[in-house]
């Protein structure tokens, strides 16, 4: 029995390991690296291993950096089912099929400039007849639902509590009458969040893969967080402009529209007009409202109460082309959720060409910004910015909400992996160099565990 690391083993994204269990290979998730082009460019190298030697997929979430190269792995002649848990396969449905529409958009982008500069043409890492392929091997998975899925190893979901449908991942490895448990975290949510349940405890393993996203940082607190996000919109309000929100499509905005609605009198949200403008955060949130099952305590209450998700009596959706342009004919008293996230594409690129030389409109930053992201520009206060090739200068008003990322912080982490009552051999992953240092401490210097942090390639004998 073996795990052997590759993906998010140097990084956060691309997370990719494996499990070898009685003669039969599983692929913990399969994901795509994410980043600035050079960095992107690596999901072009051949896997390092042979995808038709593979037995089963098991994807802990549908975020593109765990699912995102799984057409990819089809593209070269996996066959076999790719497990997931319900929600996240109807998400997978989603973001697979965008992804494919960018990888080809991307590769004729690129072939216009290659042509031009007599170089040749370069093929999209997938298209859209291999994400297709790739959704009709899906298998859903209920949480708690213990499934065989190759002779010798079974797994079974736990809520991660990081976006619907996320989770925690054990597998049961047998052979030759030996019996080894390894857990996965995948992505572990922050306490407390809205709408999900807290991460699920596991009690027991002998191996436990953890992320360290945030391994070296504690985030702000939670209401401190809601009371900032109420006083900009009270600013917004005054300066008689509009509030733009660039917000990831899955996860962020159906946050976002859960506190709207749940702060929807004491924020003065009746004198807004809000608009929910983006296809995927549209199709995404739908997904969202009908997995009420999946709800925490408090949302399920809220939702028994107002028999709607999301409780906003203003919010229009703004699925078509032409109802995002006329959108932009409002020069006060909208607020505008968009994406993307870090303001890389999308239609929040339009809508910040629009207002941002604007002294009374307001951006509201509420995720990660990476170097080099126009959101990143914003955060950072650059007087100019550049959307679609022209400067623009800024004039509108940038805010920083912090306190609302999806991720636990080192805190939460700890708290989660406290939870083990056998002291499991750790092994941190997904998170750059300083941030698993630092949780590898953590959790030598608070909860007494010694943790490695696995080199990309290295194999584990269980």
């Amino acid at each position: 029995m073996q795990i052997e690391f590759y993906g998010a083993t140097s990084g956060v994204t691309g997370s990719c390991h494996i499990l070898r269990a009685n003669g039969h290979t599983v692929l913990l998730d399969c994901g795509m690296i994410q980043g600035r082009r050079e960095e992107m460019e690596r999901n072009r190298r051949p896997f390092p291993f042979s995808p038709d030697k593979i037995g089963a997929v098991v994807l802990s979430h549908g975020h593109i950096d765990h699912s995102g190269r799984t057409p990819l792995l089809v593209k070269q002649g996996y066959r076999g089912p790719i497990y997931a848990q319900n929600a996240t396969v109807d998400l997978c449905d989603i973001l697979l099929r965008d992804s494919a529409h960018l990888q080809e958009k991307d590769a004729e982008y690129n072939n216009r400039w290659r042509a031009r500069k007599k170089k040749p043409p370069i093929e999209p890492l997938y298209i859209m007849a291999d994400a297709e392929q790739t959704l009709e091997n899906l298998i859903g998975l209920r949480y708690r639902e213990k499934r065989e899925i190759l002779p010798g190893i079974e797994i079974r979901y736990q809520d991660a509590g990081h976006i619907l449908g996320s989770a925690i991942v054990e597998v049961w490895l047998s052979e030759n009458g030996r019996q080894r448990k390894v857990v996965f975290s995948g992505d572990l949510g922050q306490y407390d969040t809205p709408i999900l349940n807290d991460p699920t405890p596991v009690r027991e393993a002998d191996h436990l893969i953890v992320e360290s996203t945030y391994g070296n940082r504690r985030h702000r607190d939670r209401q401190a967080t809601i009371d900032e996000m109420g006083e900009i919109i009270s600013e917004a309000a005054h300066h008689r402009g509009n509030l733009l929100i660039p917000a990831f499509s899955i996860g962020r905005t159906q946050e976002l529209l859960y506190y709207f609605g749940t702060y929807y009198e004491e924020w003065g949200l009746d004198r807004w007009h809000v608009f929910l403008d983006s296809p995927m955060a549209i199709r995404a949130s739908k997904v969202y409202w009908e997995y009420r099952h999946l709800y925490d305590e408090e949302a399920s209450k809220l939702r028994r109460r107002i028999h709607e998700m999301p409780h906003l009596q203003n919010l229009r959706l703004t699925p078509t082309p032409e109802e995002s342009m006329a959108i932009n004919r409002i020069k006060s008293g909208a607020i505008i959720i968009s994406a993307s996230g870090m303001c890389t594409g999308g239609r929040i690129l339009h809508h910040l060409k629009h207002n941002i030389t604007r002294s009374g409109a307001h951006v509201m930053i509420v995720g990660f910004q990476a170097p080099g992201t126009l959101g990143r520009a914003l955060v950072d206060r650059k007087p100019t910015v550049r959307i679609h090739g022209d400067e623009y200068r800024v004039n509108a008003r940038v805010h920083t909400v912090g306190g609302l990322s999806a991720h636990a912080d080192v805190d939460d982490l700890g708290h989660w992996v406290g939870q083990f009552e056998n002291n499991p051999r750790v092994h941190v992953v997904h998170g750059d160099e300083e941030p698993k240092q630092a949780f590898r401490q953590y959790l030598a210097e608070s909860l007494g565990l010694s943790a490695d942090i696995p080199e990309p390639g290295e194999l584990l004998e269980l």
